[in-house]
């Protein structure tokens, strides 16, 4: 709810409004894979001070261009955060900028801590309270407000599975190797110094959740709270999702942290999760060509009450017999349930039709 899309704006601001006349004179850099990066440009400007953002080239076009539009010079470079990272500390020495760093920084630490004293001003009696954790300024800031308010609240983390880096850190492992998240805000392979005893000391425990338990979120923070989140901000539902037992019976908070997410990617995740449940699903039809066979297919369809999305009439694909048609259906249903009545109509008709892509069992028939 934040003017930038996500919590980074205290952290931010917190750093910046303790700079010195000489450090806002000469500028300030950061490093972000998007949130921090606006929440610096977006407060700098507002404050009058010159800021050079460095962001990995894999960052989403929006949060490039919303850290352009609030003012700051971006530079891209690499394709990870610490790649990123050491572009910015060779610009920090040599315009001799202030670092606002992220998350390992006793002021942005201190400025994300007012998650937690809002948090539990309202709410004091939680179980649980599940926090997204990157390089871990947010949730060793609403720890410490957690013990300085006496809050007997659980403090759980929450790490994308391609990123595990607390939970090896912690374990003494080596970094995890990383790959595509949608969680881009908390793809960090390097923890902090000053978050990693924060964390060891005042979380309670750490929970890895996958990509598709991440898309899952994401959608049900949309169609169920009507409410915008990217994959970081959404990994604290992820991982209640995940591991409901886990939860039962205990009140539990979740920390939304970030609702940046590239409105073409959030359309694509909420369509896959639409498969997932068997709402929208794919089938194809390989017979003999001859009149009237879309139709048949057409009123097959409408007679179960499914909606068709799209047709593929294919004749010239190897796979199809020579004087055979095949035909491709995307159709909406209710549910599985829904899915399995229609296809189950169609094989009736003899028309065979086999499942694309996930769900349900193919052939059906019989």
């Amino acid at each position: 709810m934040q003017a930038t899309g996500s919590f980074k704006e205290r952290g931010a601001l917190a750093r910046l409004l303790r700079l010195s006349h000489e450090q806002r004179a000469r500028g300030v850099c950061a490093m972000s894979a998007g949130n921090h990066a606006q929440a610096v440009a977006y407060h700098a400007s507002r404050l009058g001070v010159r800021a050079t953002i460095v962001m990995p080239a894999s960052t989403p076009v929006v949060k490039i261009e919303n850290t352009r539009n609030y003012g700051a010079e971006v530079i891209l470079r690499g394709d990870t955060l610490d790649e990123a990272e050491a572009r910015c500390r060779a610009l920090q020495r040599a315009k001799k900028l202030a670092l606002i760093h992220p998350y390992d920084d006793p002021d942005v630490i201190a400025g994300q801590g007012t998650v937690g004293l809002e948090i539990f001003e309202d709410l004091s009696d939680l179980d649980d309270l599940v926090v997204p954790i990157g390089g871990g300024g947010l949730i060793s800031g609403i720890a410490i407000a957690a013990k300085g308010m006496g809050a007997a609240t659980k403090i759980v983390g929450v790490e994308a599975a391609l990123y595990p880096s607390f939970q090896r850190a912690l374990e003494g492992r080596e970094p995890p190797l990383g790959g595509a998240t949608l969680a881009e805000g908390i793809a960090v392979k390097k923890v902090g110094a000053l978050t990693l005893p924060i964390v060891r000391d005042l979380v309670d425990s750490i929970a890895l959740v996958s990509e598709t338990d991440l898309e899952r979120a994401v959608s049900c923070f949309a169609t169920c709270l009507h409410a915008m989140a990217e994959g970081a901000g959404a990994a604290a539902l992820a991982a209640v999702l995940a591991d409901p037992r886990r939860f039962a019976g205990r009140k539990v908070g979740l920390v939304l942290s970030g609702g940046n997410i590239d409105p073409r990617m959030l359309a694509a995740v909420m369509m896959r999760d639409l498969e997932r449940e068997d709402r929208i699903v794919s089938f194809r039809v390989t017979l003999s060509d001859r009149p009237g066979l879309l139709g048949l297919i057409a009123t097959r369809l409408g007679e179960a009450g499914a909606n068709i999305l799209e047709v593929s009439h294919r004749r010239l694909l190897l796979d199809v017999p020579a004087k055979g048609v095949g035909v491709e259906v995307t159709m909406e249903t209710r549910d599985r349930a829904h899915a399995e009545e229609v296809l189950a109509a169609l094989a009736r008709d003899g028309l065979a039709p086999q499942r694309i892509g996930p769900g349900l069992a193919d052939p059906i028939g019989d």
